[in-house]
């Protein structure tokens, strides 16, 4: 297995993001970490590097829905470690609102974040990724992205199929070389997204973030997070008639 030594994770100031920043600062790795709220990104790295001293860590102010940024950004963060070997796609949105509510404001914002500007990302990423021959992109989609899902997360879940078939799409056309992707479902995660979300199997953000890692460790081409129950679960998902999967929110 590559050693992945430097790893940029977008979305780091909070959440998964975070969770997997901690983790991979405990495996010595160095890291680029991205967010719009910059004080909690200097408050993280500065935790990280006071823990691990060993490592480096750098971070950059990014709203991601501004596309020029991303590309200087992720530049600026080859330049300052030298390379990039891993880019984390974790940065999103899940603020949808039912279609036809009133609300296209948050389902525009929800699709450009999820999707136009994860593609912004891979972009960026891919460009450095194939003048070095080498890299390793992860995509971070949802278990929502199975089915068109009804209410509140139509968007979402369309946003997240979208992403996912980028991912498989630049997964066939890097197929046979040393630039790897790997496509991350996962399902109900504590974090602040699901903040008031009473799903009985969701699991805590440690647990989440572990199964995350160890996925990304493994380069698995497509993961679903934590494999239990959510892979067994995706089979049924598939094939689950329209008036249950209406029940689902």
């Amino acid at each position: 297995m590559t050693l992945r030594k430097n790893i940029v994770i977008t979305g780091a100031s909070s959440g998964l993001g975070e969770g997997m920043a901690r983790l991979f600062a405990a495996k010595g790795r160095n890291l680029a970490l991205a967010a719009r709220r910059t004080e909690r990104l200097d408050r993280l790295a500065g935790e990280l590097k006071a823990a691990h001293p060993g490592i480096e860590v750098v971070v950059r102010q990014l709203d991601v829905n501004d596309h020029d940024q991303v590309f200087s950004v992720f530049k600026e963060f080859h330049q300052e470690l030298g390379t990039l070997d891993r880019v984390i796609i974790n940065a999103g949105i899940g603020k949808g609102q039912p279609i036809g509510s009133g609300r296209f404001d948050a389902n525009k914002t929800t699709i450009e974040t999820n999707l136009v500007a994860a593609l912004a990302q891979a972009e960026a990423a891919l460009e450095i990724f194939r003048a070095r021959k080498a890299g390793h992109l992860v995509v971070v989609s949802s278990f929502a992205s199975l089915r068109g899902m009804p209410g509140n997360t139509t968007a979402y879940a369309a946003s997240k199929a979208g992403v996912a078939t980028l991912a498989e799409g630049i997964t066939a056309d890097t197929y046979g070389t040393p630039i790897k992707v790997t496509t991350l479902l996962p399902g109900f995660i504590r974090s602040e997204m699901t903040e008031g979300v009473a799903a009985p199997l969701i699991a805590s953000a440690e647990r989440g973030a572990k199964s995350l890692v160890a996925a990304i460790e493994k380069e698995r081409t497509r993961a679903y997070i934590p494999t239990l129950p959510w892979a067994p679960l995706s089979l049924v998902m598939r094939y689950l008639p329209l008036g249950l999967l209406r029940k689902v929110r």
